[in-house]
């Protein structure tokens, strides 16, 4: 039975990171679009959209298996009324009785106090957005936090109660150093974390960072240079007690993101808030992006659906390999047709699937094949 999850969007942020390219806004970029949509204005709109899609499809009887409340910087909304959205999806839903809820957050925007409210409200996973122990890359980045500040928020956390703590990592950004890396590293060595996710930075067109790169003031990042640091991040992960389960995600035993691990199963989820995608059995749909146009249609008590797509059987294949091939749990080589068969036999002879598995129905990267994964996909389904 298919599985069902929930994803609530908050597009709120206290200032603009020059490399994000998120459906995020600040005060006064919502405020310039001329919106009433605030941090306060937007919980009850939240949970009117929640009614409606509960209303709109009733015969759906499944209770949600995970909540992910990403951004943005959910916990810009106060913590009480983030726990208040989150009752309603009880309400509308039913949870199952092992509940995973995850709440994104900037160290610099929760509290003692913020962390104990959402921890005694039912949400049971943080993810706190650190990147870098170096101030240099920060600064490059545009995040307003210091390293320790992260730290402080991870401990604080573990004090609430929170069963799960993450940290987000970013490798790979132009003057960082493998000593600046080393040290971000050697201080998630000593926090209380069980999961971390690290991606490589990229520049995402029409962010000031890709703006910064096209002047030259900045060099592009290095495709060698993030290779060789993910080997730095696997290996001293692993040391941690961490193994990777995806190409960028790495946990503590029964610390693994379920919520992320839907996503990569192709499971079905809600999609709520402005620009919030949704699945439910081969169909994806998205809302308007802008909080004012999302809020209008809320306000008229009618659907925020911008579009939709119903994927065709090669449209959902094509994303099962995409998906499946970066869980460690490797995909079943049924998925593939002739073509891609052939391809995935090459390339356990280059070292790229793992040979083992291979015999037992499943392709799973090697750690050569995690650095080559997306042109890997390209080959499987061509």
């Amino acid at each position: 039975m298919r599985t069902l999850s929930a994803y609530v969007h908050i597009p709120f942020c206290a200032s603009r990171c020059g490399y994000c390219d998120f459906n995020t806004y600040t005060a006064a970029e919502l405020q310039r679009d001329g919106t009433s949509i605030t941090a306060v204005t937007y919980p009850d709109r939240v949970i009117a959209e929640v009614n409606w899609l509960r209303q709109s499809d009733a015969s759906d009887d499944r209770a949600l298996s995970t909540i992910f409340f990403g951004g943005g910087t959910p916990t810009l909304i106060d913590s009480k009324e983030l726990v208040r959205i989150l009752q309603s999806l009880k309400t509308e839903y039913g949870f199952t009785d092992d509940i995973e809820v995850t709440t994104e957050a900037n160290p610099d925007s929760v509290t003692q106090q913020d962390l104990e409210i959402l921890r005694a409200g039912g949400f049971t996973r943080i993810s706190f957005g650190h990147q870098s122990s170096s101030t240099k890359v920060l600064a490059l980045l545009e995040r307003t936090h210091t390293p320790g500040k992260t730290w402080q928020a991870v401990s604080d956390a573990r004090i609430a109660g929170f069963e799960h703590v993450s940290v987000d990592l970013i490798y790979g950004s132009p003057g960082e150093s493998d000593e600046d890396l080393s040290e971000t590293l050697d201080q998630v060595a000593a926090a209380d974390v069980d999961h971390v996710s690290a991606y490589s930075l990229i520049v995402e067109p029409g962010t000031r960072l890709a703006a910064r790169v096209a002047r030259g003031e900045i060099p592009n990042p290095s495709d060698d240079v993030a290779a060789h640091r993910y080997e730095l991040i696997d290996s001293k992960l692993q040391t941690l007690g961490m193994t990777w389960y995806e190409v960028s995600n790495w946990s503590k035993p029964g610390g693994e993101c379920r919520h992320n691990i839907a996503y990569w199963r192709n499971q079905d989820w809600l999609g709520i808030g402005p620009g919030a995608h949704a699945h439910t059995a081969g169909t994806r749909s998205w809302n308007l992006k802008h909080p004012a146009a999302w809020a209008a249609r809320v306000d008229e008590g009618v659907s925020a659906t911008a579009d939709l797509e119903v994927l065709e059987p090669s449209d959902i294949n094509h994303e099962d390999i995409m998906l499946g091939l970066r869980l460690r749990e490797g995909l079943a080589l049924s998925v593939l047709g002739d073509t891609g068969l052939t391809q995935a036999q090459l390339a356990v002879t280059e070292g790229l699937l793992d040979p083992a598995s291979f015999t037992e129905g499943k392709a799973v990267l090697t750690f050569q094949g995690r650095l080559l994964a997306d042109g890997l996909v390209a080959r499987l389904w061509a």
